[in-house]
């Protein structure tokens, strides 16, 4: 289903993070919506306790681990100012456990969602509303309340790159020319003509993993080149094959 946007002023969000990959991915993603405005992006903590005491965001994305002041330090002054959703790689009970004593309004795991759910659970958090994740109340153990959440991070923002670019073809099956969940999600980047570090930060990944994968899609697909193996990707070339 597409993401319909809510009507009203712009939700405003400030993203904390100390990778820039990943900064930038996640101000790429939220900015993609017209009813989402990053207004800032913080390396640490004390940046991010600056930026939301003079901008006053709508809600916080906060990265755990961080030099000098970490997320779990900031979060209660954060949460003073504004919903905080906890968006790190550390799945740890205790941490998640201490995030959400702290005041954390929800937590999710990067890897273990898609674009769509993220969007939702940032305009949730700002709504009041529970994530459908980690939230306050809900025990750390109980994993199984994430667990819908596990799918690759581009899955739902693909279908709206390949919109924009024009590529009008099926949703690819997963077991198409015998790519996996996360090369089928790399080549559809790679037909919306997206490069290697654009791919790394939509995907929260390295550009040498990026590079990685494109080189098994690139002998899955028995292509030399990106528009070769785009050309088989999207079924134009050889005559009456269609994906």
């Amino acid at each position: 289903m597409p993401d319909q946007a809510l009507s009203g002023p712009p939700l405003r969000v400030l993203v904390a993070d100390d990778n820039p990959v990943v900064r930038a991915g996640l101000t790429a993603l939220l900015g993609g919506h017209p009813d989402i405005e990053v207004v800032a992006a913080a390396a640490d903590g004390d940046e991010a306790l600056e930026s939301a005491a003079r901008l006053l965001p709508d809600v916080v994305l906060l990265d755990v681990r961080m030099p000098g002041t970490d997320g779990l330090t900031a979060l209660p002054r954060l949460s003073r100012i504004a919903p905080v959703m906890m968006l790190t790689y550390s799945r740890e009970p205790e941490v998640v456990a201490e995030a959400l004593r702290r005041g954390a309004s929800g937590y999710l795991v990067h890897g273990e969602f898609t674009a769509a759910e993220l969007i939702t659970a940032v305009r949730d958090v700002r709504a009041g509303r529970p994530t459908g994740s980690v939230s306050p109340g809900v025990s750390h153990e109980s994993n199984e309340n994430s667990s819908h959440l596990q799918s690759v991070v581009a899955q739902s923002s693909k279908a709206r790159l390949a919109h924009a670019a024009g590529l009008h073809r099926r949703a690819p099956d997963q077991t198409d020319f015998g790519l996996s969940s996360r090369e089928v999600e790399v080549m559809d980047l790679i037909a919306s003509g997206m490069n290697n570090r654009q791919i790394a930060a939509a995907c929260f990944i390295s550009e040498k993993t990026v590079k990685n994968h494109i080189n098994r899609i690139f002998a899955k697909l028995h292509a030399s080149s990106r528009s070769e193996a785009i050309a088989h990707w999207l079924g134009t070339t050889h005559e009456g094959w269609t994906r």
